[in-house]
């Protein structure tokens, strides 16, 4: 896949998911820096931040997009920078091998999140989900495996649908699964036992910003007491939330959701993600364990508030 290819696919939504979108980054900038045909050091640095930038400029407000630029980039942020073209094939070398550590980290830890977070799940068990996260499916799917799933709910997950994605796989794996659109959650949530979904980001008061209808979801389930389990990669963790700022809520097209010239004198809102607060999630399932959502802060700090 070519930069423009990779650049042009995150922005529609074609890569999706948080740690799709990280990984392909990292990757994007790894072959880019192969690539590269000069021999000036300034000029590698340059071409490479300008890259991360446009990358960046995709989805700004996803956050596993920039920690994975981040910790590719992590050779950069080591002052000051080489001058020499030896040291340029240094710096190279150091690029791809942090972003090619970060790739790897990435693809290993949804077996790790899923081996955490089956063991959190009781026999028998009723699962809600929402949306389409890999770190969530891990573990059902791992579970289902240990004979402990006995069915999953899983919402349509609009204005994408991408729930349509998660009972497909679940159902060629032979899971259990029922489909319901974003409003049944309500009517279901007391035949649950857990709740398992993903995140997009999470800020360091443990708060948890993932796919619009997540807030919702863990609402009714606070309500009728069922637990609440967020799967997500280190990676997903937001460290300028450290500093007070706030997780900015994507607003996507509003024909995702309607055509407006069909709908005269209508505004049209499409938020993608909202924010789940801390006091109605149980456990956040990482590859390093798991942790309680008010324990986020120390996995925050962990990127740094290098920019790109």
């Amino acid at each position: 896949m070519t930069l423009e290819q990779t650049i042009e696919g995150i922005k529609s939504m074609q890569i999706r998911g948080a740690a799709t979108i990280a990984v392909a980054a990292a990757k994007a900038i790894v072959e880019q820096a192969k690539a590269y045909q000069g021999n000036d050091v300034k000029d590698f640095e340059a071409h490479i931040r300008d890259i991360a930038r446009n990358l960046l400029a995709t989805r700004p407000t996803a956050v596993s997009l920039k920690n994975g630029i981040r910790a590719t980039l992590k050779p950069l942020f080591k002052k000051p920078v080489p001058d020499s073209v030896t040291e340029l094939e240094a710096l190279r070398s150091a690029i791809i091998m942090a972003g090619t550590t970060f790739i790897e980290n990435a693809e290993k830890a949804l077996d790790s999140i899923a081996e955490f977070g089956a063991k959190r799940v009781k026999p028998n068990s009723m699962i809600m989900t929402h949306c389409n996260s890999n770190a969530a499916l891990s573990i059902i799917e791992k579970a289902y495996a240990q004979g402990k799933v006995k069915r999953v709910f899983a919402t349509e997950s609009r204005p994408w649908k991408q729930g349509l994605l998660t009972v497909k796989r679940l159902a060629s794996k032979g899971i259990p699964v029922t489909l319901i659109v974003d409003s049944a959650v309500r009517s279901f949530i007391n035949d649950m036992n857990l709740v398992i979904v993903g995140a997009d980001t999470i800020a360091s008061n443990g708060a948890v910003i993932n796919k619009i209808g997540t807030a919702q979801m863990a609402l009714c389930a606070h309500e009728g007491r069922v637990p609440v389990m967020v799967a997500a990669e280190t990676f997903k963790f937001s460290p300028e939330t450290m500093e007070g700022e706030l997780v900015e809520i994507e607003e996507r097209d509003i024909h995702e959701v309607a055509d407006p010239k069909e709908l005269p004198g209508v505004d049209i809102a499409n938020p993608v993600f909202d924010a789940t607060p801390a006091e109605y999630i149980d456990v956040i399932v990482t590859e390093k364990g798991i942790i309680s959502p008010h324990a986020a802060y120390q996995f925050a700090a962990e990127f740094g508030m290098d920019e790109p």
